[in-house]
């Protein structure tokens, strides 16, 4: 690790750290929260993601449905008008729309192979923009002044690493250049998350080997056809599982770093809880 006590976390000139751990527990929060104070550079995996690498297969899905319509499609072939995706760190609904969910076309699905194919551009986008990470650290400092630098990562980062693998490239990268942080949630967090993801379910990354393994189990448990399922029940049902199969993933990549608690990191409202957060997690290791 880059910082091996708090006495080294706090004496440095210059803290780099990677967050990571399931969507909802607090990586953007405090990620926003050190970049508003001034002082630190948030550099967003999702966001990198959804703009440099996979910004045109965004853009031209909405166009190919523009193109279905008479009057933008004279629009669009005359040059006459511009569709684009206005991604944000709050707002990544583009990329979560571009990826789709399985199923039925006439609730939104997407047809499966399709699925695949997207979660296999994704993949690769991860992986460059996770690899990205040391050239921005770089950048914040050379280009902005930033001493400090936090990477806020997807939610899906276990699902393109390998921890167990001493000599897997992303992992290498991350922790030679930043401390990796895993929030770790409680079986009431990941609770909490289901219940949330069922309200309002929304795309996800996962390894192609589980994703094709949970959509043979659901189409048998249902004995459904592909075109017969609902792609909202589909992505729930799969998302429950999911927090299981990465909790295991999570916890190999916390050997590359340090762990904090979900309610530790709801306490952090300043730079200095932060600091002092992460010297604790230190001394503990």
């Amino acid at each position: 690790m880059i910082y091996t006590s708090a006495q080294d976390w706090q004496a440095a000139d210059r803290k780099k750290v990677l967050l990571f751990g399931m969507s909802g527990l607090g990586k953007t929060h405090v990620s926003n929260m050190l970049r508003d104070s001034g002082e630190w550079f948030h550099y967003s995996i999702d966001y990198r993601i959804g703009t440099r690498y996979m910004g045109e297969f965004i853009a031209d899905n909405a166009k190919r449905e523009a193109m279905k319509n008479p009057f933008l499609r004279e629009l669009l072939m005359s040059d006459s008008i511009y569709i684009g995706s206005n991604i944000t760190f709050d707002n990544l609904a583009p990329l979560s729309t571009y990826l789709g969910k399985p199923g039925n076309p006439d609730l939104g699905g997407v047809p499966f192979d399709e699925y695949m194919r997207r979660q296999e551009q994704h993949h690769a986008a991860e992986v460059s923009a996770l690899l990205d990470t040391v050239h921005f650290i770089n950048r914040a400092q050379d280009l902005y002044g930033y001493d400090h630098f936090v990477c806020d990562t997807g939610g899906s980062i276990c699902e393109v690493v390998d921890a167990d693998d001493p000599n897997d490239p992303v992992m290498t990268a991350l922790s030679k250049n930043t401390l990796m942080v895993w929030i770790k949630g409680s079986d009431a967090h990941a609770d909490e998350l289901a219940r949330r993801f069922d309200k309002a379910p929304k795309p996800m990354f996962y390894k192609p080997e589980f994703l094709k393994a949970r959509w043979s189990e659901y189409l048998a448990e249902n004995d459904i056809g592909e075109d017969e399922v609902d792609p909202n029940a589909f992505v729930r049902w799969t998302y429950s599982k999911a927090l299981a199969h990465r909790q295991p993933r999570y916890d190999a990549m916390s050997k590359w770093g340090i762990t904090v608690t979900a309610e530790e990191v709801a306490e952090v409202h300043t730079t200095e809880d932060f600091n002092t957060l992460i010297a604790r997690a230190l001394d503990r290791r």
